[in-house]
């Protein structure tokens, strides 16, 4: 282990950059609070400024994974579509087994420009969780109930304010619904089975009334839907512990772009593709699995500056106070104080890692519990 993975590996370290989102986190979140009588006079002034406001927290994530960590991804894509990456509006849909793919996709989304404009359908709990939650919140992110029937016309509305979006932005949707473990991954064929449906092999059955919804509403607005499956190489399992320790990992990436002009409207129809759509994506998983690669050709869209910038600037205007507070702590001498402040760093620690684990679409989902598998749809 060379000298730099072992400063990384430091809890010292991994303290500091919790607590540079945390406070820089909490400064954009009071930003947008001021943002709040603008929405009523230049709507569109409002989004834009909430973008880039937005954009000041989520690629701190990004920065982590991609200069901190140095973690690389390559694109499995055609030439047509990646021209076209970052300057239409798309549903992008993730695949759901890794614990940090949806950080992958946030880097998808910064490596095409849009990272600051990109939406997702989350819980609502979410809207009340500080940094994250109320980040999205002023974003006009879609949040809706565990129970769909409740919450199905609020998640059209939330939609179809996004018809007059200012600027592009991608649409993210895990239609798994929850991370992929074996358990529910048993209960998920047991449904496909009581339905008549394929069973699959590397992904949970989709959930198909959101994404439906979503194709209806943004018809007109969204011009494709971004197929994607996320792997990585040596069969690893990446974590967030992992990122934050500085491990570097290697993601493939398969993209396919699909005109959403070709995806049929009528519910039941638009049903019946997703699920075809998955039966397709677990042979992509397959090949991967045989031969380490995903089909078609290859390309490396680099990193962009943008995220590394932002997060050093957070971390000189926020850790240059906390230096000189530590300083005079110090110099008083008290240790009561020294162990105060300490405890606060931990606390932070703790609260951001919290934070961080919410982001995750469907977290704590009952989707594993027998009794709520056959309302799978």
């Amino acid at each position: 282990m060379g000298l730099l993975q072992l400063l990384k590996s430091q809890f010292l370290c991994h303290l500091l950059i919790c607590y540079v989102f945390l406070v820089s986190g909490l400064l954009v979140n009071l930003l947008q609070f001021f943002t709040l009588p603008l929405w009523a006079f230049n709507r569109q002034l409002a989004r834009k400024i909430n973008c880039r406001l937005g954009y000041c927290i989520s690629s701190q994530m990004v920065a982590v994974l991609d200069w901190w960590s140095g973690t690389e991804c390559t694109l499995y894509t055609d030439p047509e579509s990646y021209a076209l990456y970052g300057k239409e509006n798309a549903i992008v849909i993730l695949n759901h087994g890794f614990e940090i793919d949806f950080l992958c996709g946030w880097t998808f989304c910064e490596r095409f420009g849009v990272l600051g404009t990109s939406k997702v359908m989350a819980k609502k709990e979410l809207a009340y969780v500080p940094l994250i939650g109320w980040m999205w919140y002023f974003q006009e992110i879609v949040f809706c109930k565990r129970k769909w029937e409740e919450e199905r016309r609020t998640v059209i509305k939330s939609l179809r304010n996004l018809r007059d979006y200012p600027e592009n932005f991608w649409f993210l949707l895990f239609c798994e619904g929850t991370r992929f473990t074996e358990k529910k991954h048993k209960i998920s064929m047991e449904v496909a089975e009581s339905k008549g449906l394929p069973k699959l092999k590397y992904h949970l059955l989709p959930r198909t009334k959101g994404f439906c919804v979503s194709v209806q509403n943004l018809r007109g607005t969204v011009t494709a839907v971004y197929d994607s499956t996320l792997n990585f190489r040596n069969n690893e399992t990446p974590t967030l512990r992992g990122i934050l320790s500085g491990k570097k990992y290697h993601a493939d990436l398969y993209v396919r772009r699909i005109p959403l002009d070709t995806i049929p409207d009528d519910e039941a129809e638009c049903a019946a593709w997703l699920h075809k759509l998955y039966q397709e994506k677990d042979t992509f998983q397959e090949r991967y699995v045989q031969k380490g690669s995903f089909p078609g050709p290859v390309v490396n869209p680099p990193r962009q500056p943008w995220a590394l910038t932002n997060w050093l600037f957070w971390t000189v205007l926020t850790l240059y106070p906390l230096v000189l507070l530590l300083l005079q702590l110090l110099q008083s001498g008290s240790t009561l104080t020294i162990l105060s402040s300490l405890a606060v760093c931990v606390a932070a620690s703790v609260a951001v890692r919290w934070m961080i684990g919410q982001t995750e679409i469907n977290r704590g989902s009952s989707y594993g519990n027998k009794e709520t598998a056959l309302n799978n749809n």
